[in-house]
């Protein structure tokens, strides 16, 4: 007992000093680290989109070079530390070395998900806060790393894709946004004077200060877009600011609405269908069920 307490005291005396140093280097390192890439961060100097996407961006490029360094700084730190508790490292980074080659040929997929998600972020793809569009997957970027990207489905569902396999992604939350509005009117009603009105509710929609932020071009009246029994079909185009095109488009519906109300033109309604013939097989069906 007593001699084990003499070897803790001496390691006590030596070892934990050098193995407090490396901890305290290591720590501050990281703290250094983290302030020189907080430092990256472009801080948005308006509130233009352009700004605080910028701002975004270097925030996204800031987190991910923090914690790809301090994974390393602990690695190294670790390795440091293994030799004050009589470890000998070579043999440890001797097998470190077979089994990352070894690992190099299984983890083949995450190698190409470090390197897609590198250039993901360096090449401003997306950040986070961005809608995108990659397959049948439409979310937010709730987070993203090197390996992976986190997104938020319109169903609120968190969908977790592996970078390596994004081959296509389409930014949704960038420059503008578009959408076209069909109207469909009643085969009967007359085509310029639905276009006139449509043309007014555009007008309206453009001078409106409650809406006018939204807009980015638009809405504008492009004309007729399908003639069918039914009836005529008006289109008209909207460009927005990102991810507000479905609110102006609900907006603009329902302003159509109350002018079409207004001015008495009625939309497409039900067709009526007509059996010709009705009545002669029912009597063949009641004089057979006689």
């Amino acid at each position: 007992m007593t001699t084990h307490l003499f070897r803790w005291t001496q390691f006590a005396a030596g070892n934990a000093v050098r193995v407090a140093g490396i901890l305290l280097v290591a720590f501050l390192l990281t703290r250094l680290l983290k302030a020189l890439t907080q430092r990256l961060i472009k801080r948005a100097a308006s509130e233009t989109r352009v700004a605080q996407m910028r701002e975004q961006q270097t925030r996204t490029q800031a987190a991910v070079l923090y914690s790809a360094g301090t994974a390393l700084i602990l690695i190294v730190a670790f390795l440091m530390v293994l030799p004050e508790f009589g470890f000998n490292v070579t043999p440890i980074a001797a097998l470190a070395g077979l089994a990352s080659v070894a690992l190099g040929f299984g983890a083949q997929h995450v190698v190409r998900d470090v390197i897609n998600g590198f250039f993901i972020v360096f090449e401003d793809q997306y950040v986070v806060g961005d809608t995108v569009r990659t397959g049948d997957v439409v979310g937010r970027v709730e987070h993203l790393t090197l390996r992976r990207t986190l997104l938020r489905d319109d169903k609120g569902a968190l969908v977790t894709m592996a970078n390596g396999e994004i081959r296509q992604v389409a930014n949704l939350s960038r420059d503008w946004s578009q959408l076209f509005v069909d109207v469909q009117i009643a085969a009967e009603e007359a085509v310029d004077a639905a276009l006139a009105a449509l043309e007014k509710v555009s007008s309206e929609l453009r001078t409106d200060p409650a809406w006018s932020a939204a807009l980015v071009d638009g809405p504008r009246v492009l004309g007729v877009e399908a003639l069918a029994l039914a009836g005529t079909t008006l289109r008209m185009q909207v460009r927005t600011a990102p991810n507000r095109q479905y609110d102006v488009a609900r907006e603009l519906r329902r302003r159509i609405g109350a002018r079409f109300e207004q001015e008495q033109i009625r939309l497409s309604g039900v067709q009526r269908v007509e059996l010709v013939g009705s009545e002669r097989y029912s009597e063949s069906d009641s004089r057979r069920s006689r």
